[in-house]
């Protein structure tokens, strides 16, 4: 097999087990459903990652890396540090756009005492990365005092999760929408 092929196989085993995490949660990474949709044999993925906690761990790991990209792009398309705050939402709001799917990290944290250590760290990786990429923003349009900002980043992003989850759960989007709306007309969120 040629070094493009398995790059290629590896690549397609990591998003369709991100896929089924951001629908199903890390119990939804399934090896045999896995191979289905790449194509390979379900025995194959060992080749790639020996075990399901190796996969989620690479799961995880690059959707923390993903996300951490999209901030920095909202950064430096935002006009300020206050339009990146507005525009933050819509990384979550994207998840949902995308079939009612679920952020990866939301979904994993819920399943805290069955992840594997190596899993959990990434997923708290996850949530540090948007709380300082938050913080940042939030020092650089100077709102609050330079000892509030870590505490209102972990309320902006525990605030945007769960209006993620509460619109999942309903099915609708327009749900997550009002309940953006509703922390920019009363907190955390900056109008």
């Amino acid at each position: 097999m040629a070094a493009t092929t398995k790059e290629n196989t590896r690549e397609a085993i990591l998003l369709a087990a991100r896929e089924a995490a951001m629908m199903r949660g890390y119990g939804g990474i399934n090896f045999r459903d896995l191979a289905a949709a790449v194509g390979i044999k379900a025995a194959s993925i060992n080749y790639y990652f020996a075990n399901k906690a190796l996969l989620g761990e690479a799961v995880a790991r690059r959707y923390q890396v993903d996300i951490a990209r999209d901030l920095e792009a909202i950064s430096t398309d935002a006009k300020d540090a206050r339009d990146a705050l507005r525009r933050y939402p819509s990384i979550f709001r994207a998840s949902l756009e995308r079939n009612n799917r679920m952020c990866l990290s939301s979904f994993m944290a819920a399943e805290r005492d069955e992840l594997p250590e190596p899993v959990l760290k990434q997923v708290q990786a996850f949530a540090d990365v948007n709380v300082a990429w938050l913080s940042k923003q939030l020092a650089a349009a100077a709102i609050g005092s330079p000892e509030s900002v870590e505490a209102r980043a972990r309320a902006i992003y525990a605030a945007v999760a769960g209006a993620q989850i509460i619109a999942r759960s309903r099915s609708d989007i327009a749900v997550f929408d009002a309940l953006v709306e509703s922390y920019r007309a009363a907190g955390p969120l900056p109008s």
